[in-house]
Protein backbone atom coordinates (compact mmCIF):
# COMPACT_ATOMS: atom_id res chain seq x y z
CA UNK A 1 0.00 0.00 0.00
CA UNK A 2 1.43 3.36 -1.01
CA UNK A 3 1.42 6.44 1.14
CA UNK A 4 0.96 9.73 -0.68
CA UNK A 5 3.24 12.37 0.76
CA UNK A 6 2.81 16.10 0.28
CA UNK A 7 5.71 18.59 0.01
CA UNK A 8 4.72 19.85 3.46
CA UNK A 9 5.07 16.37 4.91
CA UNK A 10 8.37 15.97 3.11
CA UNK A 11 9.68 19.17 4.63
CA UNK A 12 8.61 18.04 8.09
CA UNK A 13 10.08 14.59 7.48
CA UNK A 14 13.39 16.14 6.60
CA UNK A 15 13.16 18.20 9.78
CA UNK A 16 12.39 15.18 11.90
CA UNK A 17 15.14 12.92 10.75
CA UNK A 18 14.61 11.15 7.43
CA UNK A 19 18.38 11.49 7.05
CA UNK A 20 19.68 9.57 10.01
CA UNK A 21 23.01 8.39 11.21
CA UNK A 22 23.68 4.82 11.96
CA UNK A 23 22.26 3.15 14.99
CA UNK A 24 19.00 4.99 15.44
CA UNK A 25 16.99 7.81 14.06
CA UNK A 26 17.78 9.95 16.89
CA UNK A 27 19.85 13.71 18.09
CA UNK A 28 21.06 18.60 19.96
CA UNK A 29 21.11 20.67 22.97
CA UNK A 30 21.87 19.41 26.45
CA UNK A 31 25.13 19.22 28.34
CA UNK A 32 27.53 16.60 27.07
CA UNK A 33 27.89 13.59 29.33
CA UNK A 34 29.62 10.25 29.50
CA UNK A 35 32.32 10.78 26.89
CA UNK A 36 35.01 8.12 26.89
CA UNK A 37 37.54 9.67 29.20
CA UNK A 38 40.90 10.65 27.71
CA UNK A 39 42.78 8.40 30.10
CA UNK A 40 40.92 5.31 28.93
CA UNK A 41 40.06 6.33 25.38
CA UNK A 42 40.98 3.60 22.89
CA UNK A 43 42.73 4.35 19.65
CA UNK A 44 41.12 4.45 16.24
CA UNK A 45 42.13 2.11 13.48
CA UNK A 46 43.08 3.34 10.02
CA UNK A 47 40.88 1.62 7.45
CA UNK A 48 40.97 2.02 3.67
CA UNK A 49 38.59 0.92 0.96
CA UNK A 50 38.72 -2.83 0.55
CA UNK A 51 37.91 -5.03 -2.41
CA UNK A 52 37.70 -8.06 -0.13
CA UNK A 53 34.94 -6.91 2.19
CA UNK A 54 32.78 -10.03 2.22
CA UNK A 55 34.71 -13.02 3.51
CA UNK A 56 33.76 -16.66 3.56
CA UNK A 57 36.69 -18.77 4.67
CA UNK A 58 37.29 -21.84 6.77
CA UNK A 59 40.65 -20.28 7.69
CA UNK A 60 39.06 -17.55 9.84
CA UNK A 61 39.81 -17.73 13.51
CA UNK A 62 38.79 -16.01 16.72
CA UNK A 63 41.64 -15.66 19.20
CA UNK A 64 43.20 -18.82 17.80
CA UNK A 65 39.97 -20.84 17.64
CA UNK A 66 38.53 -21.96 14.27
CA UNK A 67 35.42 -20.04 13.28
CA UNK A 68 33.37 -23.24 13.29
CA UNK A 69 34.19 -23.73 16.99
CA UNK A 70 33.53 -20.10 17.93
CA UNK A 71 30.08 -19.30 19.33
CA UNK A 72 29.05 -15.77 18.32
CA UNK A 73 25.80 -14.39 19.72
CA UNK A 74 24.06 -11.63 17.77
CA UNK A 75 21.72 -9.29 19.64
CA UNK A 76 19.28 -7.44 17.41
CA UNK A 77 19.53 -9.91 14.49
CA UNK A 78 16.24 -8.89 12.88
CA UNK A 79 17.10 -5.19 12.59
CA UNK A 80 18.31 -3.45 9.46
CA UNK A 81 22.04 -4.00 10.05
CA UNK A 82 21.64 -6.95 12.41
CA UNK A 83 20.09 -9.10 9.69
CA UNK A 84 22.98 -8.57 7.28
CA UNK A 85 25.55 -9.00 10.03
CA UNK A 86 24.05 -12.29 11.18
CA UNK A 87 24.11 -13.64 7.62
CA UNK A 88 27.68 -12.44 7.12
CA UNK A 89 28.86 -14.22 10.26
CA UNK A 90 27.09 -17.40 9.15
CA UNK A 91 28.80 -17.14 5.75
CA UNK A 92 32.16 -16.83 7.49
CA UNK A 93 31.60 -20.16 9.18
CA UNK A 94 30.99 -19.07 12.77
CA UNK A 95 28.71 -20.95 15.12
CA UNK A 96 26.11 -18.17 15.16
CA UNK A 97 23.32 -17.80 17.69
CA UNK A 98 20.67 -15.17 16.95
CA UNK A 99 18.75 -13.94 20.00
CA UNK A 100 15.50 -12.33 18.96
CA UNK A 101 12.23 -11.24 20.50
CA UNK A 102 9.30 -13.57 19.74
CA UNK A 103 7.68 -10.72 17.81
CA UNK A 104 10.34 -8.88 15.88
CA UNK A 105 10.98 -6.78 12.81
CA UNK A 106 8.97 -3.77 11.61
CA UNK A 107 5.95 -3.33 13.83
CA UNK A 108 6.56 -6.72 15.44
CA UNK A 109 5.35 -8.39 12.24
CA UNK A 110 7.86 -11.24 12.35
CA UNK A 111 7.02 -14.34 14.38
CA UNK A 112 9.40 -17.02 15.67
CA UNK A 113 9.20 -19.14 12.53
CA UNK A 114 10.04 -16.18 10.32
CA UNK A 115 13.17 -15.49 12.35
CA UNK A 116 14.23 -19.13 11.99
CA UNK A 117 13.56 -18.99 8.25
CA UNK A 118 15.62 -15.81 7.92
CA UNK A 119 18.76 -17.40 9.35
CA UNK A 120 19.44 -20.90 8.01
CA UNK A 121 22.73 -22.08 9.43
CA UNK A 122 22.23 -20.29 12.75
CA UNK A 123 20.76 -21.33 16.06
CA UNK A 124 17.82 -19.09 16.97
CA UNK A 125 16.71 -18.56 20.56
CA UNK A 126 14.20 -16.08 21.90
CA UNK A 127 14.47 -13.50 24.62
CA UNK A 128 14.13 -9.78 25.33
CA UNK A 129 17.46 -7.97 25.69
CA UNK A 130 15.79 -5.15 27.61
CA UNK A 131 14.87 -7.68 30.34
CA UNK A 132 18.01 -9.10 31.95
CA UNK A 133 16.27 -12.21 33.26
CA UNK A 134 14.77 -12.93 29.86
CA UNK A 135 18.16 -12.47 28.19
CA UNK A 136 19.84 -14.75 30.74
CA UNK A 137 17.25 -17.45 29.98
CA UNK A 138 18.04 -17.08 26.26
CA UNK A 139 21.77 -17.55 26.93
CA UNK A 140 20.96 -20.62 29.03
CA UNK A 141 18.99 -22.02 26.11
CA UNK A 142 22.13 -21.86 23.95
CA UNK A 143 23.51 -24.70 26.04
CA UNK A 144 27.22 -23.96 25.58
CA UNK A 145 29.79 -21.27 26.41
CA UNK A 146 29.75 -18.08 24.37
CA UNK A 147 32.91 -16.62 22.82
CA UNK A 148 31.73 -13.28 21.42
CA UNK A 149 28.67 -11.06 21.41
CA UNK A 150 27.86 -8.78 18.48
CA UNK A 151 25.35 -6.13 19.55
CA UNK A 152 23.33 -4.54 16.74
CA UNK A 153 20.60 -3.21 19.03
CA UNK A 154 19.37 0.34 18.48
CA UNK A 155 16.44 2.44 19.62
CA UNK A 156 13.52 2.05 17.24
CA UNK A 157 12.39 5.64 17.50
CA UNK A 158 15.00 7.78 19.23
CA UNK A 159 12.44 8.65 21.91
CA UNK A 160 13.72 9.45 25.39
CA UNK A 161 12.68 6.31 27.28
CA UNK A 162 13.30 3.99 24.33
CA UNK A 163 16.82 5.35 23.91
CA UNK A 164 17.81 4.64 27.50
CA UNK A 165 16.06 1.27 27.45
CA UNK A 166 17.69 0.00 24.25
CA UNK A 167 20.82 2.05 23.49
CA UNK A 168 21.98 1.77 27.08
CA UNK A 169 20.21 -0.83 29.20
CA UNK A 170 19.74 -3.60 26.64
CA UNK A 171 23.32 -3.27 25.39
CA UNK A 172 24.54 -3.26 28.99
CA UNK A 173 22.52 -6.41 29.65
CA UNK A 174 24.27 -8.02 26.69
CA UNK A 175 27.65 -7.31 28.27
CA UNK A 176 26.71 -8.46 31.76
CA UNK A 177 24.98 -11.65 30.70
CA UNK A 178 27.59 -12.42 28.06
CA UNK A 179 30.35 -12.29 30.67
CA UNK A 180 28.41 -14.72 32.85
CA UNK A 181 28.43 -17.23 29.98
CA UNK A 182 32.10 -16.97 29.02
CA UNK A 183 32.16 -14.13 26.49
CA UNK A 184 35.59 -12.58 25.93
CA UNK A 185 34.87 -10.13 23.09
CA UNK A 186 32.05 -7.61 22.57
CA UNK A 187 31.41 -5.91 19.23
CA UNK A 188 29.18 -2.86 19.60
CA UNK A 189 27.37 -1.17 16.74
CA UNK A 190 27.33 2.46 17.83
CA UNK A 191 27.11 5.62 15.69
CA UNK A 192 29.53 8.26 14.45
CA UNK A 193 27.22 11.03 15.66
CA UNK A 194 28.00 10.24 19.31
CA UNK A 195 31.12 12.40 18.83
CA UNK A 196 28.87 15.40 19.46
CA UNK A 197 26.33 14.07 21.95
CA UNK A 198 23.45 16.52 22.00
CA UNK A 199 20.66 13.96 21.78
CA UNK A 200 19.36 11.49 24.33
CA UNK A 201 20.13 8.39 22.30
CA UNK A 202 23.70 9.60 21.75
CA UNK A 203 24.20 10.06 25.47
CA UNK A 204 22.79 6.60 26.11
CA UNK A 205 25.18 5.05 23.58
CA UNK A 206 28.16 6.95 24.99
CA UNK A 207 27.35 5.91 28.54
CA UNK A 208 27.57 2.28 27.52
CA UNK A 209 30.66 2.83 25.35
CA UNK A 210 32.46 4.19 28.42
CA UNK A 211 31.32 1.31 30.60
CA UNK A 212 32.46 -1.22 27.99
CA UNK A 213 35.91 0.39 27.82
CA UNK A 214 36.10 0.49 31.63
CA UNK A 215 35.12 -3.18 31.91
CA UNK A 216 37.81 -4.13 29.41
CA UNK A 217 40.45 -2.06 31.19
CA UNK A 218 39.58 -3.76 34.50
CA UNK A 219 39.57 -7.28 33.04
CA UNK A 220 43.32 -7.90 32.87
CA UNK A 221 43.05 -8.59 29.15
CA UNK A 222 40.22 -11.11 29.50
CA UNK A 223 37.65 -8.86 27.79
CA UNK A 224 38.27 -7.15 24.45
CA UNK A 225 35.90 -5.04 22.38
CA UNK A 226 35.37 -3.33 19.04
CA UNK A 227 33.20 -0.19 18.94
CA UNK A 228 31.96 0.43 15.39
CA UNK A 229 30.77 3.96 14.61
CA UNK A 230 29.35 4.04 11.06
CA UNK A 231 28.22 7.08 9.11
CA UNK A 232 24.84 7.32 7.38
CA UNK A 233 23.17 4.17 6.07
CA UNK A 234 21.75 3.90 2.56
CA UNK A 235 18.29 3.56 4.12
CA UNK A 236 18.77 6.97 5.71
CA UNK A 237 19.08 8.53 2.28
CA UNK A 238 16.47 6.45 0.46
CA UNK A 239 13.35 8.14 1.83
CA UNK A 240 12.98 10.60 -1.05
CA UNK A 241 13.52 8.23 -3.98
CA UNK A 242 9.83 7.41 -4.48
CA UNK A 243 8.83 11.04 -4.00
CA UNK A 244 11.17 12.16 -6.77
CA UNK A 245 9.97 9.25 -8.92
CA UNK A 246 6.45 10.60 -8.54
CA UNK A 247 7.45 14.11 -9.61
CA UNK A 248 7.82 15.51 -6.13
CA UNK A 249 10.64 17.70 -4.78
CA UNK A 250 13.91 16.78 -3.16
CA UNK A 251 14.01 18.42 0.28
CA UNK A 252 17.19 19.87 1.73
CA UNK A 253 17.82 22.65 4.22
CA UNK A 254 19.53 25.93 3.46
CA UNK A 255 21.77 25.62 0.42
CA UNK A 256 22.02 21.85 0.74
CA UNK A 257 25.64 22.04 1.82
CA UNK A 258 25.30 22.35 5.58
CA UNK A 259 26.41 18.78 6.17
CA UNK A 260 27.91 15.74 4.46
CA UNK A 261 28.38 12.02 4.95
CA UNK A 262 30.08 8.96 3.49
CA UNK A 263 27.10 6.60 3.25
CA UNK A 264 27.77 2.91 3.74
CA UNK A 265 25.65 -0.01 2.55
CA UNK A 266 24.24 -2.57 4.92
CA UNK A 267 26.30 -5.26 3.18
CA UNK A 268 29.61 -3.43 3.55
CA UNK A 269 28.87 -2.47 7.14
CA UNK A 270 27.99 -6.07 8.00
CA UNK A 271 31.38 -7.15 6.64
CA UNK A 272 33.15 -4.48 8.67
CA UNK A 273 31.31 -5.42 11.87
CA UNK A 274 32.18 -9.07 11.28
CA UNK A 275 35.82 -8.10 10.86
CA UNK A 276 35.54 -6.88 14.44
CA UNK A 277 35.21 -10.51 15.48
CA UNK A 278 38.01 -12.17 13.53
CA UNK A 279 40.53 -9.36 12.93
CA UNK A 280 42.48 -8.57 16.09
CA UNK A 281 43.67 -5.24 14.65
CA UNK A 282 40.09 -4.10 15.30
CA UNK A 283 40.25 -5.00 19.01
CA UNK A 284 40.09 -2.39 21.77
CA UNK A 285 39.47 0.39 19.29
CA UNK A 286 36.78 2.88 18.37
CA UNK A 287 36.22 2.36 14.65
CA UNK A 288 34.60 5.22 12.71
CA UNK A 289 33.73 3.98 9.24
CA UNK A 290 32.11 5.18 6.04
CA UNK A 291 31.52 3.80 2.60
CA UNK A 292 33.76 4.21 -0.45
CA UNK A 293 34.22 7.47 -2.32
CA UNK A 294 34.01 11.13 -1.42
CA UNK A 295 31.75 12.64 1.21
CA UNK A 296 28.43 13.80 -0.24
CA UNK A 297 26.27 16.78 0.76
CA UNK A 298 22.46 16.61 0.47
CA UNK A 299 22.69 18.77 -2.65
CA UNK A 300 25.07 16.30 -4.26
CA UNK A 301 22.87 13.39 -3.24
CA UNK A 302 19.85 15.09 -4.81
CA UNK A 303 21.76 15.82 -8.01
CA UNK A 304 22.71 12.15 -8.32
CA UNK A 305 19.11 11.08 -7.81
CA UNK A 306 17.72 13.50 -10.41
CA UNK A 307 20.40 12.41 -12.87
CA UNK A 308 19.49 8.73 -12.43
CA UNK A 309 15.85 9.55 -13.10
CA UNK A 310 16.84 11.56 -16.17
CA UNK A 311 15.20 14.70 -14.79
CA UNK A 312 16.75 17.71 -16.51
CA UNK A 313 15.15 20.35 -14.26
CA UNK A 314 15.57 19.30 -10.62
CA UNK A 315 12.85 20.35 -8.22
CA UNK A 316 14.23 21.26 -4.79
CA UNK A 317 12.44 22.47 -1.67
CA UNK A 318 14.94 24.39 0.47
CA UNK A 319 13.40 25.61 3.74
CA UNK A 320 15.70 27.70 5.94
CA UNK A 321 17.13 25.73 8.82
CA UNK A 322 16.02 28.48 11.22
CA UNK A 323 12.44 27.26 10.84
CA UNK A 324 13.46 24.17 12.77
CA UNK A 325 14.60 26.27 15.72
CA UNK A 326 11.12 27.77 15.93
CA UNK A 327 9.49 24.34 15.83
CA UNK A 328 11.85 22.96 18.48
CA UNK A 329 11.24 25.92 20.78
CA UNK A 330 7.49 25.38 20.51
CA UNK A 331 7.74 21.64 21.11
CA UNK A 332 9.98 22.16 24.13
CA UNK A 333 7.53 24.67 25.58
CA UNK A 334 4.54 22.38 25.17
CA UNK A 335 6.46 19.41 26.63
CA UNK A 336 7.42 21.60 29.59
CA UNK A 337 3.77 22.43 30.27
CA UNK A 338 2.82 18.74 30.37
CA UNK A 339 5.87 16.94 31.82
CA UNK A 340 3.89 13.76 32.47
CA UNK A 341 3.10 13.40 28.76
CA UNK A 342 5.93 11.28 27.37
CA UNK A 343 4.64 11.62 23.81
CA UNK A 344 5.19 15.37 23.96
CA UNK A 345 8.65 14.82 25.43
CA UNK A 346 9.46 12.51 22.53
CA UNK A 347 8.05 14.97 20.00
CA UNK A 348 10.41 17.64 21.31
CA UNK A 349 13.31 15.17 21.07
CA UNK A 350 12.35 14.28 17.49
CA UNK A 351 12.49 17.96 16.61
CA UNK A 352 16.03 18.15 17.98
CA UNK A 353 16.91 15.02 16.03
CA UNK A 354 15.77 16.62 12.80
CA UNK A 355 17.72 19.79 13.55
CA UNK A 356 20.84 17.80 14.31
CA UNK A 357 20.86 15.85 11.09
CA UNK A 358 20.04 18.85 8.99
CA UNK A 359 23.18 20.63 10.21
CA UNK A 360 25.71 18.08 11.47
CA UNK A 361 27.92 15.99 9.21
CA UNK A 362 28.27 12.25 9.69
CA UNK A 363 32.06 12.40 9.47
CA UNK A 364 34.96 12.19 11.91
CA UNK A 365 35.03 15.26 14.16
CA UNK A 366 38.43 16.85 14.69
CA UNK A 367 38.45 17.54 18.42
CA UNK A 368 41.16 20.16 18.01
CA UNK A 369 39.46 22.30 15.38
CA UNK A 370 35.86 21.32 16.09
CA UNK A 371 35.39 20.72 12.36
CA UNK A 372 34.26 17.61 10.53
CA UNK A 373 36.99 16.02 8.44
CA UNK A 374 36.03 13.93 5.40
CA UNK A 375 39.66 12.96 4.78
CA UNK A 376 39.97 11.58 8.31
CA UNK A 377 36.81 9.48 7.90
CA UNK A 378 37.87 5.96 6.89
CA UNK A 379 36.27 4.27 3.90
CA UNK A 380 35.42 0.60 3.49
CA UNK A 381 33.73 -1.65 0.96
CA UNK A 382 32.55 -1.39 -2.60
CA UNK A 383 28.90 -0.28 -2.65
CA UNK A 384 28.33 3.35 -3.63
CA UNK A 385 25.26 5.51 -3.10
CA UNK A 386 25.25 6.32 -6.82
CA UNK A 387 25.01 2.64 -7.72
CA UNK A 388 22.29 2.16 -5.10
CA UNK A 389 20.24 5.07 -6.49
CA UNK A 390 20.67 3.70 -10.00
CA UNK A 391 19.41 0.28 -8.90
CA UNK A 392 16.48 1.80 -6.99
CA UNK A 393 15.47 3.90 -10.01
CA UNK A 394 15.42 0.81 -12.24
CA UNK A 395 13.69 -1.45 -9.72
CA UNK A 396 11.52 -0.02 -6.90
CA UNK A 397 11.72 -3.41 -5.16
CA UNK A 398 15.27 -2.48 -4.15
CA UNK A 399 13.80 -0.06 -1.63
CA UNK A 400 11.98 -2.77 0.29
CA UNK A 401 15.24 -3.80 1.93
CA UNK A 402 15.70 -0.18 3.05
CA UNK A 403 12.43 0.17 4.95
CA UNK A 404 12.68 2.54 7.92
CA UNK A 405 9.85 0.93 9.88
CA UNK A 406 9.37 2.63 13.26
CA UNK A 407 12.07 5.10 12.26
CA UNK A 408 9.93 6.47 9.42
CA UNK A 409 8.39 9.92 9.78
CA UNK A 410 4.94 10.72 8.33
CA UNK A 411 5.08 7.41 6.48
CA UNK A 412 8.07 8.40 4.34
CA UNK A 413 10.05 5.21 3.71
CA UNK A 414 8.15 3.16 6.31
CA UNK A 415 7.89 0.10 4.10
CA UNK A 416 7.13 -3.44 5.15
CA UNK A 417 9.08 -6.31 6.62
CA UNK A 418 10.96 -8.28 3.94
Amino acid sequence: RRTRTSPVHLTMAAMMGVRVCSGARSGHSCARVSRVSRSSRPSRVSVVASSAGHLSSSDLTFKGKPASSTCVVVLGPTGYIGKYTTRELIARGYDVVAISRSKSGIGGAGDEQKVRDDFPGATVVFGDATDKDSLKKAFQDIGKPVDAVVCCLASRTGGVEDSWLVDYQATRNGLDVGLEFGMSHYVLLSAICVQKPDLVFQKAKLKFEQELVDASNASDGKLTYSIVRPTAFFKSLAGQVEVVRGGGPYVMFGNGELCACKPISERDLAAFISNGVDDETYYNKILPIGGPGEALTPKQQGAILFEKFGIEKPFYVTPPIQIMDVVIKGLDAVAGWFPENKSLEDAAEFGKIGRYYAAESMLVLDETTGEYDANATPSFGNDTLEAFFEAAVKDPEVLKAQALGDQAVFGVGKGEEV
